[in-house]
């Protein structure tokens, strides 16, 4: 007959290894789930290279050739103007732009931004803007980017008012003569060149812009598309 302090041993013991296989298994557990929330799901906007090229073909032979011939008949020059076929920005500038605009929103009293909203722009036929900064893609397409906080159920671009707070850009267009303030002259409005960006700390009077541009383009890389 086994001594009861034998079977008492081997119970404790089957007790601990039971532990032991337990925590190990919530251990594997938690890092499996710290690994899955780790994943990022790629978002429903992503779309196929067959569907990328389709629609780049679809600009290559229903835009392209209505704006250079445009640009050589009407603003003709030395060199034969080809037209720009890409915008890119460098994604270490884009990534301070994400962590710049989540400041300034937040410093601005936004609850969320809700989209980042890109505009079409083109570049004046001159070789500086108002404030001497270079042409450098004249009469070239090119976009800016723009957040857009909420209000009524509608997205609006913003910018940081002279009181710190966000304010609408379409409030500040209604209630100033020349749409954006004096900071423009009439040559560089008549461009649409809203491009001041966020490391220029651009003032409107004394308000601070969150436009961001100045991104490289030019015809398409042999490479891509």
């Amino acid at each position: 007959m086994k001594r009861p302090t034998t079977i008492i041993s081997k119970i404790l013991c089957l007790i601990l290894i039971s532990s032991i296989i337990g925590c190990n298994q919530q251990q594997k557990k938690k890092k499996d789930e710290i690994i899955e929330s780790k994943i990022v799901k790629a978002p429903d906007h992503i779309i196929s290279l067959k569907q990328a090229d389709a629609i780049y073909d679809n600009y290559s032979q229903n835009r392209v050739q209505i704006i250079e011939d445009y640009e050589n008949q009407k603003r003709p020059s030395e060199e034969k103007f080809e037209a720009s076929r890409f915008v890119d920005f460098d994604y270490e500038t884009l990534k301070q732009y994400m962590a710049y605009l989540d400041q300034e929103a937040a410093a601005a009293g936004v609850k969320k931004i809700t989209k980042l909203r890109l505009y079409f722009a083109n570049y004046p036929n001159e070789e500086n803007f108002s404030n001497g900064k270079p042409v450098i893609h004249k009469r070239q397409n090119s976009i800016f980017m723009v957040p857009t906080l909420d209000d009524g159920g509608i997205n609006y671009g913003f910018f940081i008012g002279e009181n710190g707070k966000a304010e609408l850009i379409k409030d500040r267009k209604a209630n100033t003569k020349d749409g954006l303030g004096n900071h423009l002259n009439k040559k560089e409005n008549a461009h649409a060149s809203f491009a001041p960006t966020f490391t220029l700390n651009s003032s409107l009077q004394g308000s601070k812009s969150l436009a961001f541009n100045f991104g490289q383009g030019g015809p398409p890389p042999k490479t891509d598309f």
